[in-house]
């Protein structure tokens, strides 16, 4: 597994994942609302997503963001790799941290350090198509979309359709 290092931005710390992390983000991942376009359901109990969270086989890395002024976590944001030279990029924001920039920023700072420092030639997101404020997210940062499939990923909800976005690093001017 990569080392995950700092990222800062304007506003955050971009640290790694550590334990007691998994106590603030269960407000996002144990959120019905907010797991309705996740491939699996809320999590029930804080223990099941720690070790979800702290899983090391699952091959990719985590960074939560932390305000410079202090406190808890505002979001988490995911890099894995999807083959050579190609990442796929994920997120989950802390409720009531909603529509203040904090994921567009953070991501900003992601990609930027994907395509910059790891490399990275080509990094795409995969959204349920209902999910319109990630979708609205991804073609601001300059994501094209490239893909509907239908029926994708059958999840709690059922069968469910996707949007492929990718973002190429010749693409990326921010």
């Amino acid at each position: 597994m990569e080392t995950v290092p700092t990222l800062t931005t304007t506003r955050f710390t971009m640290r790694p994942l550590q334990p007691g992390d998994e106590h603030v983000l269960f407000k996002s991942y144990s959120d019905p609302d907010l797991m309705r376009y996740w491939s699996r359901g809320p999590f029930d109990n804080v223990n099941d997503l720690r070790s979800w969270l702290f899983d090391r086989g699952w091959g990719g890395r985590t960074w939560v963001a932390v305000p410079h002024a202090g406190g808890d976590p505002v979001l988490r944001v995911i890099a894995s790799e999807a083959g050579r030279e190609i990442s796929e990029i994920g997120y989950m924001i802390v409720p009531g941290h909603e529509r203040q920039g904090i994921a567009r920023e953070c991501l900003t700072a992601l990609i930027t350090h994907l395509f910059r420092v790891d490399g990275v030639h080509r990094i795409f997101g995969d959204v349920d198509p209902r999910n319109i404020p990630s979708n609205r997210l991804l073609e601001g940062l300059g994501f094209t979309r490239e893909a509907h499939l239908r029926d994708a990923m059958k999840t709690h909800l059922g069968w469910c359709d996707t949007w492929l976005w990718g973002l190429l690093e010749d693409e990326w001017s921010l």
